[in-house]
């Protein structure tokens, strides 16, 4: 087949971690990762004038990826956060306010893009800033209507509400969240039961074409209107977990796109996040063999 064009929308920016800084950021390692399987990876974005953001953009290029999409601001600083790694290489993060894509431009080379994109990911933290959040929402009207739209959860910090999760569910085709963040948005949307029960209530309330729970080093569970895929995980060497959550998001994003069946689906995300949990930093060289689309 073509490839696809996959949009990571949303948070370009820079994990400052103790043994450096790395590019990250969810839309921009989904986007990564999406090129890794084959498909064609693009990042809207922005970034500053700036030492980081020239950094950002020399990085992408490095690694394949088109940045055009990207808007360069001469206002706003890139954006960074703070990341720790506890003892089992978890990450918790810190985001400063008032960084670059907390103005999100979509520039004309982005909009070219959503006329033409076959998926786009998009998350609750780009949406803390209501300049942001209203880009995102003329970004998806712009989009097909045949485009999967995949809303990462991605609780961080104090920076999501009621109304920012039930825009970007009422928005999206497919939603997946984490087994942290899931008791959140049932607490918010009055979801009862367990894990199973809660996904099988989200999915109904908002129309959805796919439920994603992923579980950590337990695996994940993917619910769908035809039946659901438990994945009990692959085993890994851990180095930290940064980047694991887009792998595995993008895979799901390229097997939707290519119809394979959910439980194929679910192995083959289990397999790559486990390996990007095996490396350093969220946007590590991924082998050949995870390719979808060659």
């Amino acid at each position: 087949m073509d490839r696809p064009l996959l949009i990571g929308l949303g948070e370009l920016l820079w994990d400052v971690l103790p043994a450096g800084e790395q590019l990250g950021g969810a839309p921009a390692n989904f986007s990564y990762h999406a090129a890794a399987l084959g498909a064609e990876g693009f990042t809207v974005s922005t970034v500053g004038r700036d030492d980081r953001g020239a950094r950002a953009l020399r990085e992408l290029a490095g690694k394949g990826l088109v940045a055009d999409g990207i808007a360069v601001s001469d206002r706003w600083p890139t954006g960074y956060v703070e990341a720790k790694l506890d003892g089992q290489g978890v990450a918790s993060y810190h985001f400063p306010d008032n960084v670059a894509w907390d103005h999100l431009i979509i520039n004309d080379a982005a909009q070219a893009a959503a006329a033409r994109a076959a998926a786009v990911c998009f998350g609750s933290l780009c949406q803390r800033s209501a300049e942001s959040r209203r880009a995102i929402e003329r970004f998806l009207g712009q989009m097909p209507a045949s485009a999967l739209k995949i809303f990462d959860v991605n609780l961080r910090q104090h920076f999501y509400s009621e109304e920012i999760l039930r825009f970007s569910l009422d928005q999206a085709d497919v939603v997946k969240l984490n087994d942290d963040e899931l008791p959140v948005v049932a607490g918010l949307f009055r979801l009862s039961g367990d894990q199973e029960e809660q996904m099988l209530q989200l999915r109904e309330k908002f129309g959805l074409r796919l439920v994603v729970l992923t579980r950590g080093g337990k695996g994940s569970l993917l619910v769908s209107p035809d039946g659901l895929s438990d994945h009990p995980g692959v085993a890994t060497d851990l180095v930290d977990t940064i980047g694991a959550g887009d792998s595995f998001t993008a895979t799901v994003a390229v097997g939707l796109l290519l119809n394979l069946p959910l439980a194929a689906i679910n192995e083959r995300a289990n397999k790559l996040a486990a390996y990007v949990c095996s490396r350093t930093g969220a946007m590590p060289a991924i082998p050949s063999g995870y390719r979808l689309i060659r």
